[in-house]
């Protein structure tokens, strides 16, 4: 097929993962193109198999024949895509067995208040905050992006700051409200995650959202931001808050570790943990984490008991923090989740077993 042909076979696809609510869509050769559906798979059987071709084909008429180039040098490429101001996504090609696959992020063009997404507005409180450190983590696919755009939406409807976002691709697109917001996307606007972070230093800037932290000096300057009167917002792929903290301070050597604790409990704000659950109603509502730095658990970091945390989260509700498997528990008794499935979630079944 030629690319305009591509591009409407692609059309019929994205209206479909519209028309279901789908949040994922999958090309892979020798399969249906499938959507995912509150987190199951659906092959899509009235449409035809994918050749070799068809792959290929499809990125060529999405792709810039910049990116297509790097694509087949590379065999990976990260791409955003939209679709007649309707839809919006991010997406992967990757190649495996010798032939090309891709996977698409649905990115809905409103973005949802927390209130919407069954998120605590205790969240906004951290984005009233002039300065520090804030994470929003958790595995693949369970929702961070759109809880930090959430999070960058509330910036923008009652702050007039100056806001800045580096992302790869660039996914949530935001509407100037009361902030001014500037969105670069590594690659295309700068050259990679540190670099559009060092130079936000000097765009005098308020509010810095870091799509994702990569590599030690990233995060080395992610730290230093919020340290120097920035309010800084990024991901991480970690399970929880404590593993978080570790994976921060693993990530540097045994010499700079020291120093990155310190500057740590010193600017961290909290870190917000969430997993995506199916509910009994349809859809997906999120449990979720939350861990507040206080004085104890600047102390915890500070003196390497990391494995602490949980507990201090576990003993400090009256101040806000949330416990993963009470937030689990939580759900179960309004009926929104089934217990098969908290359990499935919980990070210490024993323990969930007892709040049950």
């Amino acid at each position: 097929m030629a690319a305009e042909e591509y591009k409407k076979e692609l059309a019929e696809l994205i209206e479909t993962v519209i028309r279901e609510g789908a949040s994922d869509l999958h090309f892979s050769v020798g399969s249906y193109p499938a959507i995912r559906v509150s987190g199951s798979l659906l092959p899509l059987v009235k449409k035809k198999k994918l050749a070799p071709e068809d792959t290929l084909g499809f990125l060529s008429a999405i792709l810039r024949p910049e990116q297509m180039e790097s694509f087949l040098k590379e065999r990976e490429v990260d791409f955003s895509y939209s679709y007649a101001e309707r839809a919006r996504f991010r997406g992967n090609g990757f190649f495996q067995q010798g032939t090309a696959s891709i996977a698409f992020r649905f990115i809905p063009r409103s973005i949802k208040t927390l209130e919407e997404l069954n998120l605590p507005p205790a969240l906004r409180t951290f984005m009233q905050r002039e300065q520090g450190f804030f994470l929003v983590v958790g595995p693949v696919g369970q929702g961070k992006s759109t809880t930090l755009a959430s999070l960058v939406e509330d910036i923008n409807i009652s702050r007039t700051d100056h806001v800045i976002t580096i992302e790869d691709p660039v996914e949530y697109l935001f509407v100037e409200q009361k902030s001014i917001i500037e969105q670069r996307e590594v690659g295309i606007d700068t050259k990679d995650f540190y670099s559009g972070l060092k130079y936000a230093f000097r765009q005098d800037v308020d509010v810095i959202m870091l799509g994702e932290m990569r590599d030690p000096p990233t995060i080395a300057a992610a730290v230093t931001a919020a340290e120097t009167g920035h309010l800084v917002l990024s991901t991480l792929h970690t399970n929880d808050a404590a593993q978080t903290i570790d994976r921060i301070i693993d990530s540097f050597s045994s010499v700079q570790q020291d120093q990155i604790r310190v500057q740590l409990a010193g600017s961290l704000t909290a870190i917000f943990s969430q997993r995506l659950v199916p509910r009994v109603s349809g859809g997906l509502i999120p449990a979720y984490e939350l861990l507040i730095n206080n004085a104890a658990v600047a102390n915890l970091i500070r003196e390497k008991r990391t494995h602490e945390i949980k507990t201090v989260i576990e003993t400090h509700s009256e101040e806000g923090m949330v416990d993963m498997n009470r937030s689990l528990a939580g759900l179960v008794r309004q009926g929104e989740i089934t217990v098969e499935n908290a359990f499935a979630r919980s990070l210490n079944p024993k323990l969930l077993e007892r709040l049950l």
